[in-house]
């Protein structure tokens, strides 16, 4: 739905999930400028996709006004996280009970 010069107000369109030239067009479509701090290459971003954006999408704001995107959730927001195995690993000679209080009367002996 293309809105007409005449509107002084548009809303802000849904971007996230979208790639970095489909979200360039729906802004475009949609009167808003896009801006992304993550990425200062943005207007040569092709496939990396929005996973935030604000204002939020619904928003009514000025035509022209710059929506915020970007396209890397960093590392206190989640994420995929670490895969790799973290050293050092368990100890070997299988099970071990946690360190005994002190004054157990079932004290394991090393």
């Amino acid at each position: 739905m293309r809105l007409t010069p005449k509107t002084p107000e548009v809303r802000v369109p849904r971007l996230i999930g979208l790639m970095a030239v489909d979200a360039r067009e729906t802004a475009d479509a949609r009167g808003v400028l896009l801006a992304a701090p993550d990425r200062p290459d943005f207007h040569l971003t092709v496939v990396d996709y929005v996973v935030r954006q604000y204002p939020p999408p619904g928003s009514e704001v000025p035509r022209g006004a710059v929506v915020t995107v970007w396209f890397d959730l960093g590392d206190a927001e989640g994420g995929a996280g670490v895969r790799e195995p973290r050293l050092p690993g368990p100890p070997s000679g299988g099970m071990r009970r946690e360190l005994d209080e002190p004054g157990d009367p079932f004290e394991v002996l090393r």
